[in-house]
């Protein structure tokens, strides 16, 4: 008692000191980016008491990151880290009743699915898969897994494929012997695995693959949240499979519905040439709903809802009228209403449609709301929600959109301790005279009467969009943080606008949108008087990287440029990029089909009107922007006599993502702006 009356004294004491004092904020640092809790996948528990989250922490100092999942009462509770060790513990899966959690884990070595009971109890290992384990799901009958896994396609069983590893490991030749497109993608090479679907009993035992070959489940590129679902009886599952012999050319992923004890697969898209994805099952198991495209080749294309009867065979599409694509999607247990989430005018909103279809309606708006599920009680959504000057944290609602309640808080301390302004918004007549919409970040502790220097973030895509929303990379905030005012503008081709709005960059990449760019410096520098004219800098990446690219040879109104992995020659990008059915849209044919265009709007073929100083950046592993892109740009700089400099990172890719690297990134960012910005 003695102890515990001290304790109080001492505890009042401190409240006595602290009370009177409001402790000062501060602008956000490098350090407080990197220690921020990243929340990541989630899933609600089949009896609706909890929601399973993982939560991934940077360290700067061992230059890694560790996953480990927490549980929240669905209630509302605090938060409590369930499944932690050293090494990633991730992709939590309910068991059917809810008694147990299934997740990935890396502690015994290769990844492995785990069980724990939810009431207490050790972990145990239920797979030993050479090849490791991804995206687990339990079965609604909990009598089976499926996951993916990397594998040789010419290999019948696991014996072959541990044999074949090991032989690759200990061989002394690392040549690549190649004989199909494509071979690698964003930042792997494939050494000749191909991810295929299996399922295994609960305890581990009975392994079926159900794709084989030279084919991907998931599919390499375009596919949904997840790719696979099993009907609600336990019988059967669907999934997502690009049957082209050329994937690097196709969008055409399919549908397909198998037994789980193997059998021939039944194509369910076969008279659609385009993109089919992320299946789900209806709780009653008549339908199964999926994403569609309608265009062959075109990956910006709209995501409509497909339903298709099981009973009937008959398929409808649900969200025909609806002018804007579907995300992640999820039934509520009733099997007549769908929920889903869509880009929104820099925002991201959440919807529902009926079966009947043509109801499409939004029910949540105002925020970044992403990745929603339906809670057992088909009255609750669970969904992540961020806002630029918000870290992602998850909230839920009532199913028309009231109540809503945040569940977490696993950056709230850190995030009170930060002044971080929120965004304003602007509209303006644009290029065709379409209106186009921009975003503005004021800096922290901005003084009226004040001048400022402002920076241009352009993004990629190119059919892409800057929004409310707390980008770990691109962070508006550590933009603004030395005293810059950030500006965006989602230009021609933009996604969250229309599909029209989106399409209308194709085959145009230097015109339309560059036009926006200049009409909406233009429109910001006359209605926001605390921008100063005279310093401008402007930053982009991927194809705002491009158009940073393509403003070097167009325009000298910014004092200073950052082309981070842009595209700098179209015809050397396309021999050397992957997803070959990207260029071929976008630039309407092949460099020897269409040689008009790739000359058009190729940036380098304006090298000689280089002027503005320039930062390059690009990683060794990009695959997607080859890095000779960005040695191209700075060797065309560098001969003319513009001031510049190339950051290259040797074990980086399209992204910079080891903390290290990614401090050295934003301080030679923050040093450049300085530079050029503030003198």
């Amino acid at each position: 008692m003695k102890r515990a009356a001290a304790y109080l004294s001492l505890a009042l004491v401190i409240l006595v000191l602290a009370s009177p004092v409001t402790a000062e904020k501060r602008a956000i640092t490098f350090d407080d980016l990197i220690s921020m809790g990243r929340i990541g996948s989630f899933e609600v528990s089949p009896d609706g008491r909890n929601v399973a989250f993982t939560v991934t922490w940077f360290c700067k100092k061992s230059n890694k990151s560790n996953t480990d999942i927490y549980l929240v009462p669905l209630k509302g509770g605090e938060p409590y880290r369930f499944v932690r060790s050293e090494s990633s513990d991730n992709s939590p899966c309910w068991s059917p009743d809810g008694k147990k959690l299934a997740f990935v884990s890396t502690r015994g070595g290769s990844p492995q699915i785990w069980v724990i009971p939810v009431d207490g109890g050790e972990a145990k290992k239920v797979t030993d898969i050479p090849t490791g384990v991804s995206a687990p799901i339990w079965s609604p009958d909990g009598k089976r897994f499926a996951f993916t896994s990397s594998v040789y396609p010419d290999c019948a069983d696991m014996d072959c494929n541990k044999k074949k590893l090991e032989e690759a490991e200990n061989s002394k030749v690392k040549a690549r012997m190649i004989d199909h497109l494509l071979f690698r993608h964003w930042n792997y090479w494939r050494e000749g695995l191909w991810d295929h679907l299996f399922i295994v009993d609960a305890d581990g035992n009975n392994l079926v693959e159900i794709n084989k070959g030279r084919t991907d489940v998931p599919p390499i590129s375009l596919g949904g949240y997840r790719d696979y679902d099993f009907s609600p009886d336990g019988k059967e599952i669907c999934y997502t499979l690009n049957p082209d012999p050329m994937v690097a050319i196709s969008t055409n992923n399919d549908v397909w519905i198998v037994p789980v004890e193997g059998g021939e697969a039944k194509n369910l898209t076969a008279d659609n040439p385009a993109n089919d994805n992320n299946p789900r099952y209806s709780p009653d198991g008549r339908y199964i709903a999926w994403r569609s495209m309608a265009r062959a080749g075109f990956e910006a294309d709209r995501q409509t809802l497909t339903l298709y009867d099981r009973r009937s065979g008959k398929k409808t599409t649900l969200t025909g009228e609806f002018d804007f694509s579907i995300g992640n999607f999820d039934w509520a247990p009733n099997s007549r209403d769908i929920y889903f989430c869509t880009q929104d005018k820099g925002r991201y909103s959440i919807g529902k449609v009926s079966v009947k279809g043509g109801d499409a309606k939004l029910v949540v708006t105002g925020a970044y709301d992403n990745n929603l599920r339906v809670a057992a009680d088909g009255k609750t959504l669970v969904f992540s929600r961020q806002r630029v000057n918000e870290p992602t944290e998850l909230y839920r609602s009532s199913t028309s959109g009231k109540k809503i309640t945040q569940l977490t808080g696993i950056n709230a301390d850190l995030r009170a301790e930060l002044e971080m302004n929120p965004i304003e918004e602007f509209w303006f007549e644009g290029a065709e005279g379409r209106q186009v919409h921009g975003l503005i970040t004021k800096p922290p502790f901005f003084e009226e009467g004040k001048k400022y220097p402002m920076i241009l973030l352009i993004h990629g895509g190119p059919q892409g969009a800057f929004s409310d929303n707390f980008h770990y990379r691109w962070n508006v905030q550590m933009f603004a943080s030395p005293g810059y005012v950030v500006a965006t503008v989602n230009f021609t081709g933009s996604t969250g606008y229309g599909q029209d709005f989106t399409d209308a960059i194709s085959g145009d990449w230097g015109g339309a949108p560059y036009e926006d760019i200049m009409k909406g410096v233009d429109y910001i520098l006359e209605n926001y008087d605390y921008i100063d004219a005279e310093r401008i800098g402007a930053a982009g990446a991927s194809y705002g990287g491009y158009m940073i690219n393509w403003i070097e040879g167009h325009t000298d109104r910014f004092v200073c440029l950052v082309s981070h992995a842009g595209v700098y020659n179209l015809e050397s990008m396309y021999g050397s990029t992957e997803e070959l059915w990207f260029p071929e849209w976008e630039y309407e044919g092949t460099p020897w089909t269409n040689v008009e265009m790739y000359e058009k709007f190729s940036p380098h073929r304006f090298a000689a009107e280089f002027k503005t100083p320039c930062f390059v950046i690009h990683g060794e592993h990009d695959y997607r922007v080859p890095y000779t892109q960005g040695l191209e740009f700075f060797t065309a700089l560098q001969r003319q006599g513009v001031e510049s400099k190339l950051l290259f990172f040797p074990d980086e890719y399209h992204f910079v993502a080891k903390p290290q690297n990614a401090e050295l990134w934003w301080a030679s960012l923050h040093e450049w702006f300085e530079n050029h910005l503030k003198q």
